[in-house]
């Protein structure tokens, strides 16, 4: 028997949020229109805004500049390298900026590891609630963003990493 996955859509600035979650509450991911690698509703997902409420009263407060750091229980499926790189993300803070090759020294990887990281981050089932947008190139460019560079801009800039 496979495991019910609750599912939502939340408006924000950024565009529809597709929501999912586990019967525990749990998020299973947060995907943006457009996004490469996405979700996309599917028939045996239950439509419930209910295991959401806390979800989108803090993804309310974040966009309108009051929160800085989400408190939500998340469940996330990878590869044992993908969820220490996941959990490093985690650990970046609000307003502040990371590259692949720091991500990298925090989980132990050679600096070789750059583009693993770099796949791991882009392969992140819960953009803005795992801060993804936060990994920027060494030279300080800003590099890919699944859910595109527009939007990386938007939420860097709302964080204060970026000027307004």
């Amino acid at each position: 028997m496979t495991e019910t996955t609750y599912w939502t859509h939340v408006a924000t600035p950024l565009g529809q949020l597709l929501l999912t979650a586990g019967p525990d509450g749990a998020l299973t991911s947060l995907s943006l229109p457009g996004q490469k690698g996405g979700r996309t509703v599917r028939d045996d997902w239950r439509p419930d805004p209910g295991p959401f409420r806390a979800a989108t009263e803090q993804l309310g407060a974040y966009f309108a500049g009051e929160l800085k750091e989400f408190r939500l229980p998340l469940r996330t499926h990878g590869t044992a390298f993908r969820e220490r790189v996941w959990a490093a993300l985690d650990s970046v803070p609000y307003g502040a900026t990371t590259t692949y090759g720091e991500i990298a020294a925090r989980v132990g990887a050679p600096r070789a590891a750059v583009r693993a990281v770099g796949g791991a981050i882009g392969a992140n089932p819960l953009l803005v609630l795992r801060p993804c947008h936060r990994v920027i190139g060494a030279d300080g460019s800003l590099t890919g963003y699944a859910a595109g560079l527009d939007r990386k801009i938007r939420l860097l800039t709302l964080e204060g990493a970026l000027p307004a």
